[in-house]
């Protein structure tokens, strides 16, 4: 018996944009259904919007995601809240992080380098105490990423 957790990111309209976003970053398959798709009338405003999306890679990156119904398109990072580091500290009002790790520095720098494409840098991607590499930023979508080389007797 096992289980596995994945992530459900709620959009306001961009939810298509954002998992064609992280399926150009992490690969995979991109599966995505919109509400009128599943029985809403086509003409219906937010027909076209996502009730069901999903990138699932075979490296075992997976993260689903959705349009809330009737949610206009207002500025993704202004409805997320905000994080910064002040004093080597993580100061936010976010409830949570997207944390994806890597087992080398190049493999995570190429995570990086595409997730920071039009991103908000929090931490930019160096060593620390505790790894080869780590890094957060926020992306054009709002969501917020950590990102790190694990250490090499992490699991």
């Amino acid at each position: 018996m096992g289980i596995r957790t994945t992530t459900h990111l709620n959009f306001r309209g961009t939810a298509r944009q954002a998992l064609t976003f992280y399926q150009g970053v992490f690969g995979g398959r991109l599966t995505l259904a919109t509400y009128g798709d599943l029985g809403a009338p086509k003409e219906a405003p937010g027909a076209d919007k996502i009730v069901f999306g999903q990138v699932e890679s075979e490296d075992g990156f997976r993260v689903m995601a959705y349009d809330i119904p009737g949610a206009d398109d207002a500025d993704p990072a202004a409805l997320a809240g905000s994080t910064r580091r002040e004093n080597g500290t993580t100061v936010t009002d976010r409830t949570f992080f997207q944390s994806v790790s890597g087992e080398t520095l190049d493999e995570v720098a190429g995570y990086w380098k595409a997730l920071s494409d039009g991103a908000d840098i929090i931490e930019p991607l160096a060593a620390s105490a505790w790894s080869a590499g780590f890094g957060m930023l926020t992306d054009r979508f709002g969501v917020t990423w950590v990102l790190d080389v694990r250490a090499p007797d992490a699991g």
